[in-house]
């Protein structure tokens, strides 16, 4: 498993587009990848799970991603959440 701490620095935190975007990513791998906030954990490939998390500006999350392209993904997500949010 790899994993990532981001600090959220859009104004708007994970938003719609955003979220919609991480999703989009997320499901593009075979790995199992989850986004968690405040000890709370959900499926990144969901998008209701991640607009569920109410990620705002300053918020601390982690990304992680489990399974056979976990090394890709953990340094594509991160590169998302970089130039993204």
């Amino acid at each position: 498993m790899k994993e990532f701490i981001y600090t959220i620095k859009d104004a708007q935190g994970i938003h719609a587009r955003p979220a919609g975007m991480l999703v989009k990513l997320a499901a593009g791998f075979e790995s199992k990848v989850t986004i968690e906030k405040d000890g709370r954990e959900v499926d990144a490939k969901r998008i209701m799970g991640v607009m569920s998390l109410g990620v705002k500006q300053g918020s601390v999350v982690t990304m992680k991603a489990d399974g056979a392209d976990e090394d890709t993904a953990i340094v594509q997500l991160e590169e998302f959440m970089n130039n993204n949010l």
